[in-house]
């Protein structure tokens, strides 16, 4: 992939998952993490032709410029978001797969000072919250999740939530959780405005008030659906028009208008700035 492709992808990866994003001027110069992830780049690819010392030298200046410290060894995958960025460290010999995002304070750290693999792997999907601390040769498979300052130390399975120090599993995957997630993502569509974080094992209490009515409203839209078909079946005349839009007042008009701004300016977005 060039240069301007991987640059482009990178701010893509940011709107997505960054509500606060409004340009890409704006991502371009505020955005340390991402200016963090550029400056890697070049010093992993000095390091892995064996100029290690110019490798560490831009990697200690992004450090003094970003606040972010990522080892010139540490191999990164796409589309890999730092949020706010200041005091992430990385380790020399982590690995982070396609799609991870981390925040502020997050150290993917070494428990050794032997040679050798001793900070973590990061496969596909991973989401690490601020402040949180992943220590050893461990793996966080893919899609796991890890609350704000907690501890890691063993291995996180596939699509699981750990918290707590040391970290332990609060939230495993099942076809159910699964199902009631896309279906609550459904419904948000729906209604006008993005569920940010509003799975069914979330800890979130807010986040979960918001998922019951999610549920609820789902619930009732399909006992009205099975109500209107039994009487119209039996020769009434019910449900012949749209139900009206949902109206959520001045938060749903700004929730829109900001999604919309978002998404024009992806499509707007000229890679060759």
């Amino acid at each position: 992939m060039g240069v301007i492709a991987r640059l482009k992808e990178d701010i893509e990866s940011i709107y997505h998952r960054d509500p606060a994003a409004r340009s890409a001027f704006e991502i371009l110069v505020n955005y340390p993490g991402m200016h963090a992830i550029w400056l890697h780049r070049i010093s992993h690819k000095l390091w892995k032709r064996d100029w290690r010392l110019t490798a560490r030298c831009l990697s200690t200046f992004s450090r003094w410029l970003t606040g972010v410290e990522i080892h010139p060894g540490a191999t990164i995958g796409h589309r890999f978001f730092i949020d706010h960025g200041m005091g992430v460290v990385i380790g020399e010999t982590a690995e982070i797969g396609d799609d991870c995002t981390l925040y502020h304070g997050v150290t993917l750290g070494g428990t050794t000072w032997q040679a050798g693999k001793r900070h973590p792997t990061l496969a596909n999907n991973v989401v690490v919250g601020a402040g949180a601390k992943i220590l050893g040769p461990i793996t966080m498979h893919d899609g796991a999740r890890v609350g704000s300052n907690s501890v890691v130390v063993k291995d996180v399975p596939k699509d699981t939530t750990v918290v707590g120090i040391p970290g332990r599993v609060v939230a495993s995957p099942s076809p159910q959780s699964k199902e009631k997630t896309e279906r609550r993502s459904a419904m948000a569509k729906k209604y006008g405005f993005d569920a940010y974080a509003v799975s069914p094992d979330n800890p979130d209490p807010v986040a979960n008030a918001i998922g019951q009515m999610l549920d609820h409203m789902h619930l009732m839209d399909s006992k009205v659906q099975e109500l209107c078909q039994a009487i119209q079946g039996l020769g009434g005349n019910v449900c012949t028009e749209k139900l009206p839009e949902l109206d959520m007042g001045e938060f749903n008009d700004a929730e829109k208008a900001a999604a919309d701004k978002r998404q024009n300016a992806i499509d707007e977005f000229d890679p060759s700035i």
